[in-house]
């Protein structure tokens, strides 16, 4: 049975049956939906119907294959997997909302090969929704409605629950080299008090000005030496210290065994005992070797809170990496930049039991892109690998280059993705975390990100002990960056 749809193409009924959407409706109701619409051709990257336009046609894919496509504010392009699947469809899918429904398209429908598509004004599709299924547009309505809501809700909380996560273990990190240089400057304080106080009884003993130089030269020399000796084990170690405590006693210095260590680690020898004798005389050694003790430890201490405030400088660069802060959104960035900084986040997270690998393929270059929204694609993918191992594994991240795409994959020794669902892991709340552990968008999040934003791929393959995500992403610009949505 065909129907004459004036300036389009007529339909037959049987064809308008062999779409799901349709497969129930009874003669007379094809024929009626036949004769309210038309069928359209419409070649390779052709748009059907374009985000923004009027919304004033219901469009299912009859043959072909298309695409949906979204410009959103937060996540900017995301583009669906396409679909060859007869009967998919896009427009005016809310139309049946009436007042309440979009007065204009939320997305673009793309045919992505040569397609027939029945294209159905968004009134008669309306119209028939509420005639023929009034508990169904009701239902609908209502779904459409919660599941917004819940969207945003959820969408937000998972963004909350990840800053929350980074803030933590930047916390955690910064904690570490603070604590440090706060006891470091506490230490130096009552150091310097004690060498000061070692220095004015050298004067009141009448230590000659050539000698006392001479000292000042050997305490040089001792901390030039901190951190450049050879690395020994901590039996020699004790045995230096025992030596030289030994020593020192013979010599008649107080409390030996305290000074022992701080002239061991800078180097000092029973040999070197023997020359700031022979250098400041007999009755000025046990004051000067204090002194020297003193000196030398407050050059360790000194480095310690070098140590602590470089590491916290590191730490500073790396959150503002992550972040991109003061940056242009779309830009030329090193992706090996990248990663580090955000496992640098991790740091305060990541299990002692957990080892990380890196293989970098130096000779990646730049690639373009939203460089803090790939940060959030890394996040939540060693966010996944963490979990995934618990208290033991191996993190693994690598990179390599295939002709005109950058790859980068990260990989877990966890029990790994069962087959049965691979292909649901990028599905929006789709988790198999247990109850409260996991919202389901993190891996969603990521795919519009790599997928919509940069055009790029990512795909998982798993065995157990061996998961790898694999992320592929263009090294030329497009035409014209992406972006946000309108």
């Amino acid at each position: 049975m065909t129907t004459d749809t004036g300036p389009g193409t007529t339909i037959d009924i049987d064809e308008l049956r062999k779409l799901f959407l349709f497969e129930r409706l009874t003669d007379a109701q094809l024929a009626k939906l036949a004769a309210s619409g038309e069928v359209r051709t419409y070649g390779q990257d052709e748009d059907i119907v374009r985000q923004g336009d009027p919304a004033d046609c219901f469009a299912v894919l009859i043959e072909g294959e298309v695409q949906m496509i979204s410009e959103t504010v937060s996540a900017g392009t995301v583009a669906m997997p396409r679909t060859s699947q007869p009967g998919v469809y896009g427009g005016a899918t809310s139309a049946y909302l009436g007042d309440r429904a979009p007065e204009t398209y939320q997305h673009t429908l793309r045919a992505t090969a040569p397609s027939r598509i029945f294209m159905l004004p968004a009134r008669k599709f309306a119209y028939i929704v509420a005639e023929w299924f009034p508990m169904a547009m009701h239902l609908l309505d209502g779904l459409l409605s919660g599941g917004r809501m819940q969207r945003e809700i959820i969408d937000r909380r998972q963004r909350l629950a990840a800053l929350g996560t980074i803030t933590a273990g930047l916390t955690h990190e910064l904690n570490n080299p603070a604590a440090a240089a706060v006891r470091a400057v506490g230490e130096l304080r009552s150091l310097i008090r004690r060498s000061r106080v070692q220095l004015a009884q050298l004067a009141e003993d009448g230590i000659p000005p050539d000698k006392l130089r001479t000292l000042i030269e050997a305490q040089e020399a001792c901390t030039s030496n901190l951190g450049r000796k050879e690395q020994r084990s901590p039996l020699e170690i004790s045995d230096a210290e025992d030596e030289l405590g030994e020593a020192l006693e013979e010599l008649g210095v107080d409390d030996a065994w305290e000074l022992a260590p701080a002239l061991v680690g800078a180097g000092f020898s029973t040999g070197d005992l023997d020359k700031i004798r022979g250098k400041v005389g007999g009755e000025h050694t046990p004051a000067a070797l204090h002194w020297l003790a003193e000196a030398v430890e407050i050059s360790q201490m000194l480095s310690e809170v070098t140590e602590a405030t470089e590491r916290i400088t590191t730490l500073i660069r790396s959150a503002k990496q992550y972040s991109q802060m003061d940056r242009a959104p779309f830009q030329m960035s090193d992706v090996h930049e990248l990663l580090d900084s955000t496992v640098t986040i991790f740091r305060g997270k990541i299990p002692p039991g957990v080892s990380i690998v890196t293989d970098y393929d130096r000779t990646l270059p730049p690639i373009p892109c939203y460089a803090g929204e790939l940060n959030q694609v890394w996040t939540n993918l060693v966010h996944n690998a963490l979990d995934a191992m618990g208290e033991e594994g191996t993190l693994t991240i690598r990179t390599a280059h295939d002709e005109d795409e950058a790859i980068v994959e990260i990989g877990d020794t966890g029990p790994g993705v069962p087959d049965a669902i691979k292909e649901r892991i990028f599905e929006p709340f789709f988790t198999t975390k247990s109850v409260g552990k996991g919202t389901g968008l993190g891996l969603d999040i990521s795919y519009r990100i790599v997928a919509g934003r940069h055009g790029g791929e990512i795909k998982v393959r798993s065995v157990p002990g061996d998961t790898w995500f694999e992320v592929r992403l263009p090294l030329r610009e497009a035409t014209a960056a992406p972006t946000p949505g309108a």
